[in-house]
């Protein structure tokens, strides 16, 4: 049996991965910060998965709480780091600014390094970070999120490049959604995914052991397009 941590699984993407992963006979830990709707999805799942509270802005204890996790759970194969906050900036608000700092960022290689520690001990594994396609766009009404995700993405591959140094059997897989249909997406978008499509799609790449995975797949185009396209001409539109 294959097992798997997922950070970040009380809704949206994560709790739609776990239920997938679940389906797939999955051996999962379960953590975000709301334990009520970790304990209410475990239950739907049949109570067979553990479920661990875990505050990414508390970091001694995040770090205490993953190793704990994976101490539990013995031999985990997957760290899924799917924790992330953001939302449309009309004003510029420190509080707000740190917290995405703390949790996008911060928390982020924070549980890169355990899992990275744990695999390399472990001699073969897979990180899975969930960034997104705002990592290739500077918005102004949105800069603290797209800047955190540009650093997930940036950080991620750096991590890539020490896995490959090993020359150890780890495998890191940077996940670049657009809109999916999640309670972060506050309004209907434009090449919105249903949530279990979005998911799907990053399932099968996770277990094809992918190193890069856009969601939907059209998104690589839109990515293209934007790193060829000028700055001053994008600034127009965001």
């Amino acid at each position: 049996m294959k097992k798997a941590i997922i950070v970040g699984a009380s809704s949206g993407i994560g709790e739609e991965m776990a239920k997938q992963l679940s389906e797939k006979g999955y051996q999962l830990g379960l953590m975000a910060r709301r334990i009520e709707l970790l304990n209410t999805l475990n239950d739907e799942l049949g109570s067979k998965h553990v479920v661990m509270q875990i505050d990414l802005q508390n970091f001694d204890d995040a770090e205490e709480k993953m190793k704990m996790m994976i101490s539990e759970l013995k031999d985990v194969d997957i760290i899924i780091l799917n924790s992330g906050i953001g939302t449309q900036e009309y004003q510029l608000d420190w509080k707000y600014q740190k917290q995405v700092i703390d949790v996008n960022v911060s928390g982020l290689v924070l549980m890169s390094t355990v899992a990275m520690d744990y695999f390399i001990n472990r001699e073969r594994g897979q990180i899975v970070g969930i960034s997104s396609v705002a990592a290739h766009i500077s918005s102004g009404l949105a800069l603290t999120y797209c800047a955190s995700k540009a650093f997930v993405s940036s950080y991620l591959n750096g991590l890539r490049s020490r896995a490959r140094r090993s020359k150890l059997p780890i495998t890191i897989t940077t996940i670049e959604p657009g809109y999916v249909d999640t309670p972060m997406v506050k309004s209907a978008m434009p090449w919105m995914s249903p949530v279990g499509k979005a998911v799907s799609q990053m399932v099968k790449g996770i277990e094809n052991l992918e190193q890069h995975i856009y969601i939907t797949k059209r998104y690589r185009w839109v990515v293209w397009f934007i790193k060829i396209t000028p700055n001053w001409l994008i600034r127009r539109f965001i």
